[in-house]
């Protein structure tokens, strides 16, 4: 009978002793790779690098080849998944994303979660493709995979990029929570979709950025980062009940604590 191959980071996110500290980069590829900027440079469209298997495994596994990492992270955006459900997303040289903002009830009403899974497809053939790399080459190297969460996805949604208050999307989930509760509603469906059938393609994590959860009140945050993610999270485990889960609520500060007693996260980021 073959012996099960151990996994530093799986061990560790299932509470487990490791003979070493596993470490990963949460930033996986990146400008200081010089391989990374030479493969970034024969596209000049972001999310055709995104959606290109054969350029993200690449650039997934480049870490791992170099470094030696213990998990390799899933090359893509946060914003594949606004991209997913019909909303127009560029990324514009020195500028980062655009979106065409969604400003009222009736285009959260036209964003379509249907045809989802044929429209990221090809990130699930990344995912295949660097699983079976992984199996080949680096056996004891764990593949995460990750989405944004629903707050922080609807303020690129709402801000039609970066924004330094986010003051459109906290006036609407303010002053129309019903309204903002369906694009949130959908955000979750559609995360949901996505993180499980990165699963079903070879993910043995998987991670959560709420990048913007900082921004938000105590009530805000519980409405709009905990809530959602913890559905996320039940709904997820409800096919994959044996998946860790990272969360990572950037700027939650003293509300850490609430995210990781309420969400059922296994593993939690820390921002400095």
């Amino acid at each position: 009978m073959l012996q099960k191959i151990k996994k530093p980071i799986l061990q560790a996110l299932n509470k487990e002793k490791t003979s070493t500290v596993p470490l990963w980069l949460m930033r996986q590829a990146g400008r200081h790779l010089p391989e990374y900027r030479e493969v970034r440079s024969s596209t000049n469209n972001f999310l055709d690098f995104c959606y290109n298997p054969e350029l993200a495994s690449k650039v997934t596994l480049q870490p791992v080849s170099r470094y030696g990492v213990d998990a390799a992270i899933l090359f893509s955006d946060i914003l594949v998944i606004p991209h997913a459900l019909g909303q127009n997303v560029s990324f514009v040289p020195g500028s980062g994303p655009v979106l065409e903002p969604i400003t009222n009830i009736n285009e959260i009403k036209k964003l379509n979660i249907k045809d989802i899974n044929v429209k990221l497809s090809n990130i699930y053939k990344t995912v295949s493709t660097v699983k079976k790399a992984i199996n080949n080459n680096f056996k004891t190297t764990a593949l995460i995979g990750f989405a944004g969460s629903p707050w922080t996805v609807a303020t690129y949604v709402i801000e039609g990029g970066s924004s330094k208050d986010y003051m459109n999307t906290k006036r609407w989930s303010y002053s129309s929570p019903k309204e903002f509760s369906l694009l949130i509603d959908i955000l979750v469906d559609a995360t949901v979709e996505y993180l499980n059938q990165q699963i079903e393609h070879g993910v043995e994590v998987i991670q959560l950025f709420d990048s913007w959860a900082g921004v938000l009140s105590e009530s805000q945050f519980t409405n709009w980062v905990i809530k959602p993610t913890k559905i996320i999270i039940d709904t997820v485990r409800k096919e994959h009940p044996n998946i860790p889960i990272i969360g990572f609520p950037r700027g939650a500060g003293i509300l850490y604590k609430n995210f990781v007693t309420e969400t059922g996260v296994d593993c939690i980021s820390i921002d400095p």
